[in-house]
């Protein structure tokens, strides 16, 4: 395994076992529920938007390592990002772990990158987008619950 690959999987391993931003909110805000039931994922985010802009996000739940590593560096990457900025990131981390192109223009992935050979791992991809998937859900005002399948 390469240096950058071990490097990689240092930060999901390390995400997994110290997820951040792990819990509630302690202001309401907006909530969502996700699962994965090939995998047996599940979580609930909890989001506070203000202004059109991610002020804060917290979630709780349990996975599989790719999934409780995607939703802890998801709630850091999106703090602080507008819903349209939101949106382009998670776009852009549908694509990479899919394997497809960037979309021309987007931004830069940073620590996502991580998740780069989540595409070489079919089974996987679910795992690792279902945080995204339900974050996509809540900031566009969705009721219904999210799920992978």
């Amino acid at each position: 395994m390469s240096d950058l690959q071990d490097l990689y999987q240092e930060v999901i391993i390390d995400h997994s076992k110290r997820p951040r931003n792990f819990g509630k909110l302690a202001q309401g805000g907006r909530k969502m529920e996700g699962h994965n039931p090939l995998c047996g994922d599940r979580l609930t985010l909890y989001v506070d938007v203000a202004d059109g802009v991610v002020k804060d996000v917290a979630w709780e739940g349990a996975g599989c390592a790719i999934s409780t590593a995607s939703a802890s560096i998801m709630t850091q990457a999106l703090k602080g990002k507008s819903i349209d900025e939101a949106d382009q990131m998670i776009e852009g981390f549908q694509h990479l772990v899919t394997g497809r192109p960037q979309p021309e223009g987007a931004p830069p992935l940073g620590k996502l990158e991580v998740f780069a050979g989540v595409c070489e791992y079919p089974s996987r991809v679910k795992c690792a987008s279902l945080a995204w998937h339900t974050m996509r859900s809540v900031l566009h005002g969705k009721s219904e619950p999210v799920s992978t399948e």
